[in-house]
């Protein structure tokens, strides 16, 4: 079961966040991270440099975050706005041991810890360590703009 039960955590005064609607290149699970790939979302991986969407669950068929949207399915996606909180997917064995750690995208969609000149697109926004042997949901803020981590930093 998920540590949070919808992708959108808020704050609950603003709107909703702009979404875009695609179809899945494979299935999405909510709270991984997407690229849009062939005019389909399709998972980001660790050498992902560009602009990242984040699945959104399947409200509108009433589903929860743990149920995946099909291949070839109509897919939501999110672009992130950095005054939102979210809950992106971490995978397995990833300790987040302070509150702002830089986030970048890892294997399938999940989200790691950046090292110097990873793109950041997210930081932590509660400290977690998943030894829990599957991934899960972090709470995140968006990088306020896409940016690489430098040495200087």
């Amino acid at each position: 079961m998920a540590r949070y039960n919808k992708i959108f955590l808020g704050p609950v005064e603003k709107t909703k966040p702009q979404v875009k609607e695609l179809l899945a290149a494979a299935a999405l699970k909510p709270g991984r991270l997407a690229v849009i790939s062939s005019g389909k979302f399709a998972l980001a991986g660790a050498t992902t440099v560009g602009k990242v969407w984040l699945i959104q669950d399947n409200y509108l068929a009433m589903k929860g975050v743990d149920t995946d949207w099909a291949q070839d399915s109509m897919a939501i996606g999110i672009e992130m706005e950095d005054d939102h909180l979210y809950a992106a997917r971490i995978a397995n064995g990833v300790n987040i041991t302070a509150v702002g750690t830089a986030l970048t995208p890892g294997a399938n969609g999940t989200l790691a810890i950046a090292s110097t000149s990873d793109l950041v697109v997210a930081y932590s926004d509660e400290v977690y360590n998943n030894n829990s042997g599957s991934e899960q949901l972090l709470r995140i803020r968006p990088a306020g703009s896409m940016s690489y981590l430098s040495a200087a930093s």
